[in-house]
């Protein structure tokens, strides 16, 4: 049996203890671990509603809830991995590369341990850094579920926030831009190519809100398989790209978007690729009154380690 798991909630009540990921123990240790959950509370980087810095202890507050077996998966991640919540990241507030810095040397040494980092943001900002902890597994395909391509050069002159990390991931080298792929845009745009500048001037490929709807996600699934390959591959995913019907606690919400069951759907389909980490970002408590951007957000997060064990189990 893996060494480290989450209290039995037949056994205590949910509503006792401490506050971590699905009831796991907090720990910050990297010896028998195969998968870590990382509070990242940075929100420095956003550009119109702040307060993701909240977001990692509202997501852990609703995976109180999640339960040991994934029926969908017909796996028990926790009896196959041993899983920790290593806390959150000392980042510093109002001061983005300092931020970056903390984040990479928090996040750094858990992939070099060969433990799979699943980061709780904090705001899209925070992914760049969560890529260049990825950089010794070489170019990663990111795998990105988000209404907006992140992938602007610049807000109000500045180089680094929640709109530009895509583009300085890749400048930078993180992304296998070949096997890398966008789920959801939608929205008004700035210009014209600002969705088709992704694959003409940076290589990357995209699904838009209205292609996934259109398909469906078993097909969308299919699509982002065979984009990665048999890539190394990091997902990312931005609350945003949920319809704020089901997901209202964000920052830049955008109409029209995926149900909640769909986003879960696409997510559990995505079984069979290597994933050398996640993040699940842009959270925000104070626009989620009955907490179900939380809660999706926390079962999303299941879904993504439960994907780690199926393969695991399967090996």
């Amino acid at each position: 049996m893996p060494r480290y798991g989450p209290a039995d909630s037949l056994e205590s009540p949910r509503f006792t203890g401490p506050s971590t990921f699905a009831r796991l123990p907090l720990v910050r240790t990297l010896n028998d671990v195969d998968l870590v959950v990382v509070g990242v509370p940075f929100d420095t980087g956003v550009t119109y509603r702040a307060g993701g810095r909240f977001g990692p202890n509202a997501v852990r507050a609703a995976s109180v809830m999640l339960r040991p077996y994934n029926p969908n998966l017909d796996v028990s991640p926790f009896t196959i991995l041993s899983c920790v919540d290593y806390g959150d990241v000392a980042i510093v507030p109002g001061y983005t590369e300092r931020s970056y810095a903390a984040i990479e040397a928090a996040v750094g040494p858990i992939v070099e341990a060969g433990v799979i980092p699943l980061l709780i943001g904090g705001d899209h900002a925070c992914t760049l850094p969560h890529l260049r902890a990825t950089r010794s597994r070489g170019p990663v395909a990111v795998i990105d579920f988000d209404s907006h391509t992140d992938a602007w050069d610049s807000y109000f002159g500045e180089k680094y926030n929640h709109g530009t990390w895509m583009r300085r991931a890749i400048e930078e080298g993180l992304v296998d831009v070949g096997h890398s792929i966008e789920i959801g845009l939608r929205g008004s745009l700035y210009e014209s190519g600002d969705w088709t500048d992704l694959r003409t001037k940076l290589g990357l490929e995209y699904l838009t809100t209205e292609d996934v709807l259109r398909i469906g996600p078993a097909a969308t699934a299919v699509a982002i398989r065979e984009r990665v390959g048999d890539r190394v591959a990091f997902i990312s995913f931005d609350i945003d790209v949920v319809d704020p019907a089901f997901a209202p606690g964000t920052g830049t919400p955008e109409p029209g978007g995926l149900s909640a069951h769909d986003a879960l759907e696409i997510v559990r389909l995505l079984t069979g690729i290597d994933f050398v980490g996640f993040d699940v970002v842009e959270v925000i408590p104070a626009y989620d009154p009955a907490g179900q951007t939380a809660f999706l957000a926390a079962n999303l997060a299941y879904e993504m380690l439960s994907l780690v064990a199926l393969r695991r189990g399967a090996g």
